[in-house]
């Protein structure tokens, strides 16, 4: 059975298109074509329907799904047995990471990595930490650094690598300092009241089901305060811009806190974010997935 058909059958059910399949593959949409129809001609079953614009796996695609992806991750454990036998970290290492910790926390690691590692092909995408998560908890991943889930499933083992302590934060001209006759500077100090007042003000959270916003609606909830969410999104340095400019405050890692935005201390604020790790507790990491671990848990 042809390998890179099996990985390319992979690839189109997760990214159901074969236009997308093709851009992450680096191949033709007519090459992926022909390698699905190779395989369905192999197996004697039609493996996808397509409807309009929709890739969807059929009955046959769906049972052939977990044995493809089983046969693949046989392969490549084949392939890392074999380095590791001749005391070579080779092979490939596909790993998910947020955008924040991919910009804050992971550039020293990355460039160390590659230097020591050669080697290895590296495969890094950036993804949202909940899908990631999810990515590792169905075996699609062998590794991921996200920040970590409150409640995570019972088959994930999480490492705590970086504390992420939150800070309350508005723009240098935010309505509330001339209410309160506040002084512009790095960090001012809110009473429970101010805090109340604040909270009339338009905010920019996360959004709803992220690991973010159950953490700050955790905290918000201890004050019996509503919050006017103005607009959400899950990228926290377009959530920085869109405060430094004026469209609403929001809470943010204190790493990203620079001249454009002032740091309010409040009562009791305990919004701590943990980042790290994420592996399957029943999946056997591959030696270049264990370098990386190893080597991330130094910057720790």
């Amino acid at each position: 059975m042809d390998i890179p058909a099996i990985e390319t059958f992979l690839c189109v059910a997760k990214k159901q298109s074969f236009s997308l399949t093709a851009e992450t593959l680096y191949l033709s949409q007519p090459a992926i074509s022909k390698r699905i129809a190779s395989l369905e001609s192999e197996l004697n079953y039609q493996l996808f329907d397509r409807i309009k614009k929709k890739i969807i796996l059929t009955e046959a695609g769906r049972l052939f799904l977990p044995r493809a992806q089983k046969i693949i991750d046989e392969v490549q454990s084949g392939k890392n047995a074999l380095a590791e036998m001749g005391g070579i970290v080779a092979g490939e290492l596909a790993m998910l990471t947020s955008h924040h910790i991919g910009l804050h926390h992971l550039p020293p690691v990355l460039k160390q990595y590659v230097y020591e590692y050669p080697q290895v092909n590296l495969k890094l995408d950036f993804m949202n930490s909940e899908a990631a998560c999810l990515a590792v908890e169905n075996a699609e991943i062998e590794l991921a650094v996200t920040t970590l889930p409150n409640n995570p499933a019972t088959c994930l083992k999480l490492v705590k690598i970086w504390s992420d302590p939150m800070t309350i934060c508005i723009n240098n001209y935010h309505p509330i300092l001339e209410n309160k006759h506040l002084e512009k500077n790095a960090s001012i100090d809110f009473t429970a009241h101010d805090l109340k007042e604040l909270t009339q003000f338009p905010v920019i959270l996360p959004e709803k089901g992220t690991y973010t916003r159950e953490l700050l609606d955790e905290y918000f909830s201890k004050f019996s305060l509503e919050l006017n969410v103005k607009l959400s999104n899950n990228y926290l340095e377009t959530i920085k811009m869109m405060v430094s400019v004026g469209l609403g405050w929001s809470v943010l890692p204190q790493t990203l806190v620079d001249d454009s935005l002032i740091a309010i201390n409040t009562p009791s604020l305990s919004a701590n974010r943990s980042l790290g790790i994420i592996t399957h507790k029943k999946r056997s990491l591959s030696p270049a997935a264990q370098k990386m671990i190893d080597l991330i848990t130094q910057y720790r």
